[in-house]
């Protein structure tokens, strides 16, 4: 017993050391440490999550002894967990004196500096550090503990390459690097650790392309390397990989690529190969893996149809195929899925079983058929390419204001309409003036709760904000991926678009729960406006309101801002699945002079009138410019001149323009005059527009002509029909115009000119 006494001694006395330098003030020395007594035993579940969201934080305070040694008369320290404590200070030294130490955990804590060099004679197994404050480069004594198994250093702030003494710790299972700022090559070392059935990389700074030694990690269950900076494509090598279960490659750097041959991974459940350069189809083989949940395949550059083998992935909770060329049609068993589909953004044809209707549900569909599917007419215009603005819409607006993720409220005489729409993972939705829309795409990964939350309220005291300015920084829209609002029926113009932020779901104390790390981008009309923006950083702290300020050109009546997350930023502070974007409201002002309203008239009626005066302005402005300079009554040489000139407008082909009119057929004729026909077509990215055929005598070349066109289509006023462009070929000669429904254009151009012609 004295020698027990004696190890233990030993024990205690570091253990008081590492409490005083951690300010763990709750161990009670009273007790023996091995007795499972008083606090030295302390397991704790938040079952409301540290810091809101649900989720269970994983507190815990265990000192853990094995007194098996010597015929049971001696106590070792084995295990140490110390998880969730908001432990300060850097890390002690004292670790390294208690020999028998297997297992530490010391995860989401607010520890600093670096790993002690008296570590390199530990003989820890297993050790996690995620979420804490330590810096500088990867710790080398590190690499000297030859037993590890586990590594966990996830969540901090270590910079500098990964050294090649990684190659030591040949025993590792699991290595954890994600979210730090990691930089330089994959050292060939890595190859090494053959042993290695979790791998995660993801949020660094790599540079290089990914590694083919990835094939010698044969184990490996899951890998993970998301916004990793890494360059494709991925190596051929992956193929060797046939236990993995979960594979996240994302937002890779290089060209378009081959599918990476994954048909031997018959164990796959979440299948993540997001904005990956990839090209081409996907493979059939895809619909053979029967454990698949979570698929992942968006921001591509795929092809062709989508697989009929996918009729058998019926366990697949959650597929996401946005953003990419997908073509035929949608089949019919995937419109009728319970479970979330996001199809949005592809070129799809129309059928007769397609939505007749906007998808408000699982199955999200937004400009995902292709302009020239023959009845696109019937497409509902959510589903159009280039959301144009509905037949059937009552009013143009000029300005937008949004609560994102909030009830209507009234800031400085503004009233912001309320969006508090709870679901988003393959949704979309349309704001109850119909005056604007979003559309969300994704899940929260990993949060180990029944349901996510799209909607985040404050968890932070809310700093240097105004009273009155406070409800639109309380609640705020939240996406794990892809979120993307539409401003919809617009006039076109200039517009400032604001974008109000604030950082409400990390905590402003001195609590792991503030060591968060959001990053996302923002694109506004599919320009990218903020790359890897942190709301924190920019407002100086959490809690505190930031507005971004953006000139956008709206042309087509629809304004857009695109979130998207890249695999930036924390994804398990405070707890796992709080990450990408977060929009507290957004608001859209012109930059132009609105007309001014007759009472008795709605505004559509004054915008129509307002347009239609315009036009018939610009047809006698050409028209005279034409019969000034005598070019009415002589035959136009074909365009050969017109590639080379820097046109303010298009310059169509006459076999676009009959494509667009069905060869100028009769029943899209929609006026007649005396300058000449006006005809309703469609352009293949789906414009829709109205053809001017005029008589095309002219005695000049066509330099003239195009420059004179040149200069009135540089005219811009959110009341001017648009002038896209002229068609000169042959006997030819065509303008065409943005089509404005109810003949409005026909009438403004016929009633009006033919007036003065007469």
């Amino acid at each position: 017993m004295e020698r027990a006494a004696l190890v233990l001694h030993f024990a205690v006395k570091a253990l008081r050391e590492i409490g005083r330098k951690l300010g763990k003030t709750d161990w009670n020395f009273e007790e023996d440490p091995c007795s499972g007594r008083d606090n030295w035993i302390k397991a704790q579940d938040d079952e409301d999550g540290v810091g809101g969201g649900g989720a269970k934080a994983g507190i815990e305070s265990n000192v853990t002894c094995d007194c098996s040694f010597n015929d049971n008369t001696t106590c070792h320290v084995i295990a140490i967990a110390l998880k969730a404590q908001n432990l300060t200070g850097t890390v002690p030294p004292e670790f390294s004196r208690l020999h028998y130490l297997k297992s530490l955990d010391l995860s989401r804590n607010c520890l600093t500096g670096t790993i002690p060099a008296e570590w390199a004679s530990m003989r820890l197994e297993e050790f996690s550090l995620m979420g804490n404050r330590l810096s500088g480069p990867f710790p080398k004594a590190l690499t000297r503990i030859t037993s590890l198994r586990n590594l966990t250093i996830e969540g901090n702030r270590f910079s500098g390459p990964i050294p090649p003494e990684i190659g030591n710790l040949i025993k590792l299972q699991k290595l954890i690097l994600s979210s730090n700022a990691f930089t330089g090559e994959l050292p060939v070392e890595l190859s090494k650790l053959t042993k290695l059935n979790d791998m995660r990389i993801s949020d660094n700074l790599f540079s290089g392309k990914i590694p083919e030694f990835i094939g010698n990690w044969t184990s490996i269950e899951k890998l993970q390397m998301e916004g990793c900076s890494l360059e494709g494509p991925i190596p051929s090598s992956i193929s060797a990989l046939k236990s993995l279960s979960d594979l996240r490659i994302s937002d890779l750097k290089g060209r378009v690529s081959s599918f990476p041959p994954l048909s031997d991974m018959h164990s796959m459940k979440t299948l993540i190969l997001r904005k990956c350069l990839i090209g081409g189809q996907i493979p059939a083989y895809i619909g053979a893996m029967k454990k698949l949940k979570n698929l992942d395949l968006s921001f591509n550059n795929l092809t062709g149809e989508i697989p009929s083998s996918f009729d058998h992935l019926v366990r697949v909770d959650f597929m996401y195929l946005t953003g990419n060329e997908l073509i035929g049609t949608i089949p019919s068993w995937l419109l009728g899925r319970n479970k979330n589909v996001d199809l949005s953004y592809n070129n799809f044809t129309w059928e007769s079983s397609s939505p007749t209707d906007c998808p408000r549900g699982s199955v999200n569909l937004v400009e995902s058929y292709a302009s020239s599917a023959d009845k696109l007419n019937k497409v509902p215009p959510c589903l159009k390419r280039n959301f144009p603005c509905a037949a059937s819409s009552k009013q143009y607006k000029s300005s937008l204001y949004i609560n994102c993720g909030g009830k209507e409220t009234n800031v400085a005489g503004v009233t912001y309409q309320a969006d508090n729409e709870q679901r988003g993972a393959s949704m979309y939705y349309s704001g109850q003036s119909q005056s604007w829309a979003f559309s969300s795409t994704g899940n929260f990964l990993d949060n180990d709760i029944d349901s996510d939350d799209y909607v985040e309220s404050n968890t932070s005291v809310l700093s240097s904000i105004s009273v009155h300015d406070s409800e639109l920084y309380t609640t705020a829209r939240a996406s794990p991926l892809s979120l993307t609002y539409y401003g919809l029926c617009l006039f076109n113009g200039n517009y400032t678009v604001r974008l109000h932020f604030a950082e409400i779901k990390f905590s402003n104390d001195s609590s792991f729960n503030s060591l968060g790390k959001r990053i996302f981008d923002v694109y506004i009309q599919e320009k990218l406006v903020l790359k890897d923006f942190n709301i924190e950083n920019e407002a100086g702290g959490t809690g505190k309101a930031i507005v971004k300020t953006f000139t956008a050109v709206v042309s087509s009546k629809t304004l857009k801002i695109h979130f998207y997350w890249a695999g930036r930023g924390t994804t398990g502070i405070p707890v796992r699945g709080v990450y990408g974007p977060l929009i507290s409201a957004i608001s859209v002002d012109p930059d132009f002079k609105l007309p001014s309203l007759d009472g008795n008239r709605s505004y559509v009626v004054n915008a129509v009138a307002g347009s239609a005066i315009a036009a018939a302005v610009l047809l006698i402005l050409i028209f005279g410019i034409m019969w000034r300079k005598g070019w009415l009554g002589s035959k136009l040489s074909p365009d050969k001149e017109l590639k080379s000139l820097d046109l303010q407008t298009g310059v169509f082909t006459l076999r676009q323009i009959k494509a667009a009119t069905e060869n100028f057929d009769v029943g899209n004729k929609i006026g007649e005059g005396g300058f000449g026909a006006v005809y309703k077509g469609q352009l293949s990215d789906g414009t829709v527009i109205a053809v001017k055929q005029l008589s095309s005598k002219s005695k000049q070349g066509n330099r003239e002509f195009v420059n004179e066109i040149g200069l009135i289509s540089g005219l811009q006023h959110p009341n001017l029909v648009k002038l896209y462009g002229c068609c000169i070929e042959g006997n030819q000669l065509s303008l065409i115009y943005e089509y404005m429904e109810n003949n409005c254009l026909s009438r403004a151009l016929f009633g009006e000119l033919g007036t003065l012609s007469d």
